[in-house]
């Protein structure tokens, strides 16, 4: 198993926006086959990060969905949302690989 972490920075002023933006990739997340473990958003006080998690069977299994999202319509929806709201300003994506006792 392999899990994506990635730390957005955000437009403090579009953070309902982003909140939109996370609402749409958790189901698609799912429908390419991951599992998504949902997004993380500032809730108090100035903060302008929000993190998110999922993970995929493999690094080959997330490369799949990867070459998925670009092609697939609801995805590309989803990309296109992001840059015409520019909800957030970059982001960084981790990868981790559970351990477990």
């Amino acid at each position: 198993m392999i899990t994506c972490h990635i730390r957005y920075v955000l437009d403090p002023a579009k953070l309902k926006e982003f909140e939109h933006f996370a609402k749409l990739w958790i189901p698609l997340t799912r429908k390419l086959g991951g599992q998504h473990h949902g997004y993380l958003l500032p809730a108090e006080g100035a903060s302008n990060i929000a993190l998110c998690s999922f993970s995929f069977p493999s690094l080959a299994t997330y490369e799949e969905f990867r070459a998925k999202c670009f092609t697939d319509p609801e995805c590309k929806e989803a990309f296109a949302y992001a840059e015409e709201t520019r909800c957030f300003l970059n982001y960084e994506r981790t990868f981790f690989r559970p351990l477990f006792e």
